[in-house]
Order: structure tokens, then sequence, then C-alpha cells
């Protein structure tokens, strides 16, 4: 897969895993990885683990 200017910051692969989080803007609840997740709803990063 080629991306231009690199792929996402998702950190060493090898401790991934997905965490819950809700997003402090919309209130969504959701699954993510990364350092930096987004609500996929609204495409915030204001977002806290739960």
């Amino acid at each position: 897969m080629c991306t231009v200017g690199g792929g996402p910051d998702i950190g060493n692969i090898e401790t991934l895993v997905a965490r819950d989080y809700e997003c402090l803007d919309c209130k969504n609840a959701f699954k993510g990885m990364g350092r930096r997740p987004m609500c996929p709803s609204c495409k915030s990063r204001n977002v806290k683990a739960v």
C-alpha cells in the first residue's frame, strides 16, 4: 500500500490493542486504536478512555 507522506501514527504494532473510548464532543462510545484515536461519528480527537 502506498501512502503519500507516510501512514498513520499507530505506535508499536506489537502492543496495539483496541480500547473503549468516549467522545467528549458528541458522547459517542467506540473502540479505538493508536496514540490519538478519532471519533468515527464527528471526527473529533477530543476523546477519553473509559
